[in-house]
């Protein structure tokens, strides 16, 4: 079991910091929904056609970043592959619901 060691000499966070730390918590949510909306549009071109690309993305992206929430809740910590795996879930299926689904 790891153990954390926190340096109390360590300077604290300052503004900036927590920004960037919020910037790499949300980046992959935003990055995974920005690839798959595009995919998706490229993949059904037609059947996408009357879905603008920011709508499938935005909601793809939320629901990654609600997911991203949920996982560090849950395991304490980001970047564990449940959480990844959940992402890909949600986001397929915020993907299908607002091009193919009821939120059409």
């Amino acid at each position: 079991m790891c153990s954390s060691t926190t340096n109390l000499t360590d300077p604290p966070m300052g503004p900036l910091d927590a920004v960037w730390h919020l910037a790499n918590l949300f980046l992959p949510a935003l990055m995974l929904g920005a690839i798959a909306a595009g995919l998706a549009k490229l993949v059904w071109r037609r059947q996408l056609a009357g879905v603008r690309w920011r709508r499938l993305a935005g909601a793809a992206a939320a629901a990654a970043a609600v997911v991203v929430l949920l996982g560090l809740v849950v395991f304490g910590r980001d970047g564990r592959m449940a959480t990844y795996a959940g992402m890909v879930l949600a986001t397929a299926g915020a993907l299908w619901w607002w091009g193919f689904g009821p939120g059409r």
